[in-house]
């Protein structure tokens, strides 16, 4: 999915296509719950007639957006723009494609290594992350009678466009954030897509409710 990156979003489907994938991309404003019966037909659709089924497997919550405020500081709006994309979008957006999710599928949500670390400026973000890695557990418990796992991955600094981009682009940040790794560098998107696609694989089918941890050791 994607919100306001079409552009973006072709480019990609143009990717993975050149390379033999199949991919449909569709349009998502994970703040906008309203949107969620259009988007779910829009699925149902699209699994018809782009990929002959009724039903997908997997469910990445990865949604997210960045935003630095002083505890004291922090105003309602702020705290409200978190929640709104980081707990009510997964919890009513899931709630919404549960039918079509397969019984034994899996669903993934993004929690951040910041519920185990702490940096000034961080501390609303945080917070609902942590209420990000309760309710992957509650939801683990809930799903387990149609055998869907649940799990939930905390992500330490990763060199993206995240939060400004300044992680991946202002070398004096990567490397002080680099000398707080056990590692010695800063994560990169495949670090976090590989390990992704090994929590969704049947090769952890036994792992559940289970936070883990993908950020080269930060702060230990």
């Amino acid at each position: 999915t994607y919100r306001s990156g079409a552009a973006e979003a072709e480019s990609l489907k143009q990717h993975i296509e050149a390379q033999g994938g199949k991919i449909a991309m569709l349009a998502l404003d994970i703040t906008d719950t309203a949107s969620y019966e259009a988007f779910s037909s829009a699925v149902t659709e699209t699994l018809k007639t782009d990929f002959g089924r009724e039903r997908f497997d997997f469910l990445v919550n990865n949604a997210g957006n960045g935003l630095f405020a002083n505890f004291v500081d922090a105003t309602e709006d702020q705290f409200s723009s978190l929640v709104a994309t980081h707990l009510r979008g997964p919890i009513f957006l899931t709630q919404k494609l549960l039918p079509l999710v397969e019984d034994g599928g899996r669903i993934l949500n993004v929690s951040s290594g910041f519920v185990r670390f702490t940096l000034p400026g961080y501390s609303l973000y945080a917070a609902v992350k942590a209420a990000v890695e309760v309710l992957t557990r509650f939801m683990a418990v809930e799903l387990g009678s149609r055998q869907i796992r649940v799990n939930a991955i905390a992500p330490g600094a990763i060199a993206t466009d995240f939060g400004g981009g300044a992680v991946r682009d202002n070398k004096d940040v990567n490397a002080y954030v680099a000398q707080g790794i056990a590692l010695g560098r800063v994560g990169l998107p495949d670090d976090i897509g590989a390990a992704v696609a090994a929590i969704l694989s049947d090769d952890l089918a036994w792992a559940n409710g289970t936070t883990f941890d993908i950020s080269g050791g930060q702060l230990l």
